[in-house]
């Protein structure tokens, strides 16, 4: 399996999901994103690698 670069919107946007999951976790209250900041985090991460493991993502 080849790997590529993400896309930089795919990029931006895992980024903004990864911060989004990790402020609640350092006491920074979210109401929304508070109960959800877990999926948040495997969220990003997944759709990095889907990024990373597809072309053109």
């Amino acid at each position: 399996m080849k790997l590529s670069a993400p896309t930089r919107p795919i990029f931006l946007l895992s980024l903004i999901l990864a911060v989004l999951g990790i402020l609640p976790l350092l006491g920074v209250v979210l109401p929304v994103v508070g109960a959800y900041a877990t999926f948040f985090l495997i969220g990003a991460y997944v759709l990095l690698a889907l990024a990373v493991m597809l072309k053109g993502l």
